[in-house]
């Protein structure tokens, strides 16, 4: 006999960083959702959990099917983001505004931090005997979500990222020099890393990879880029912005008078070119010969473009509703918690499953690239191409002279 499922209504947030597809994830569950018997009415919190706790909620029933619709395609998170992460007390007063507006399901999109929030608010209500059911839908364009093979935003991310060092090895190779290209990603390389499918031939960019999962010597790193260089007369360069030395430091935060940090407490890696810029001009002053010219080198750092792309990666839109669909479903089921996990069954033909896994082994927690992903010092294995090539979809194919 099936549990009796509580009568309430529905809250959905997104938070942290929004990616391509994070609505498509929005859209399946107010999908599923609305016309529920338990179901009442569906919320969407603005800005995540801080419009909870100040009561801001939108009636998703008040939308069109037309209207879901272009929400799905649309980039970035319709309902606005918050980096808030909360503890016991915040839980507790979120679960508060809940009893009020009689919310019996909780549904929250997003990566590591926003499992945890899920766990947090679960117990809370749990400890006051409250009946509230709590799903978190993942989503994380770094791809580090254990009990994951790859989590929504991430595939549209990688395509973005093969894109742009297609483009730019084009022109790296019209006008020779060393590029250093900063991509995302503070413990995993699985951003920095997709760089690779930029490669069509023996000599295309990019011809280094750097990730936080290998030790970075900055001696080393300029020999590297010397040996291409002399060798190509070129040189372009995938650097993870949360490289680091053997023990563990960020060479961002060794960078002289680079002492920024974000709220939470952790060195500022995004939304600056300081290592790129550090990087180019370590280079510049080691590859200048004695009374000679300087070779020509540039950096970018990629930063926020990464995110929300209006070119999403096909397969990703697919699952990030799919995602956002099951974790109602298995509301619906009587499911009280837990974590819609994208699990790979087979590469070829393609094919995946979504089982439901418990907050407690995903929440707070970073997976990193396994090592038979990664070829040395700086590159990437075949095996971590023919993991990504159905994640990213076509890509177009470049003519040269």
């Amino acid at each position: 006999m099936s549990e009796q499922l509580p009568e309430g209504n529905a809250v959905i947030g997104q938070s942290g960083g929004p990616t391509a597809v994070i609505n498509q994830s929005l859209v399946g569950a107010v999908e599923a959702l609305r016309g529920a018997g338990a179901i009442e009415r569906v919320f969407g919190a603005r800005h995540a959990v801080r419009g909870m706790l100040n009561e801001d909620f939108v009636d998703m029933g008040r939308y069109s099917q037309d209207d879901l619709e272009r929400f799905a395609v649309t980039p970035s998170a319709a309902l606005g983001s918050s980096r808030d992460k909360p503890d016991r007390e915040y839980g507790e007063k979120i679960v508060e505004v809940f009893k009020k507006h009689n919310i019996r399901y909780f549904f929250y999109i997003g990566g590591n931090d926003s499992s945890d929030t899920c766990r947090i608010v679960k117990d809370v209500a749990r400890d006051s005997n409250y009946d509230l059911r709590s799903f978190h839908i993942p989503k994380t364009i770094d791809n580090d979500l254990l009990e994951n093979d790859h989590t929504p935003g991430y595939g549209s991310a990688a395509k973005f990222v093969a894109m742009a060092f297609m483009g730019d090895a084009l022109d790296n190779a019209s006008l020779p020099g060393i590029k250093v290209n900063v991509v995302m990603g503070r413990h995993a390389g699985f951003l920095t890393g997709a760089s690779a499918l930029a490669r069509r031939r023996d000599d295309d960019g990019p011809h280094l990879i750097y990730l936080p999962e290998t030790d970075f010597d900055p001696d080393r790193f300029v020999g590297d880029v010397e040996h291409v260089y002399s060798r190509l007369g070129r040189c372009q360069i995938a650097v993870s912005e949360g490289i680091n030395d053997k023990a563990g430091n960020f060479i961002s935060a060794m960078m002289s008078g680079f002492d920024e940090t974000d709220q939470h407490g952790n060195v500022q890696l995004s939304g600056t070119g300081a290592l790129g810029d550090w990087l180019a001009h370590m280079l510049r002053s080691r590859l200048t010969p004695a009374g000679g010219k300087p070779p020509r080198i540039r950096a970018d750092t990629f930063g926020y473009l990464q995110r929300c792309w209006p070119d999403a990666s096909p397969v990703d839109q697919l699952e990030a509703r799919k995602a956002g669909a099951m974790a109602a479903m298995y509301a619906l089921q009587g499911r009280r918690e837990g974590s819609v996990a994208i699990q790979r069954v087979s590469t070829i033909p393609y094919k995946i499953e979504m089982p439901l896994v418990e907050l407690e082994k995903i929440a707070g927690k970073t997976r990193r690239m396994p090592a038979e992903y990664i070829d040395g010092r700086h590159d990437v294995s075949q095996s971590f191409l023919e993991y990504l090539r159905p994640l990213v979809g076509t890509l177009p194919v470049m003519g040269r002279l």
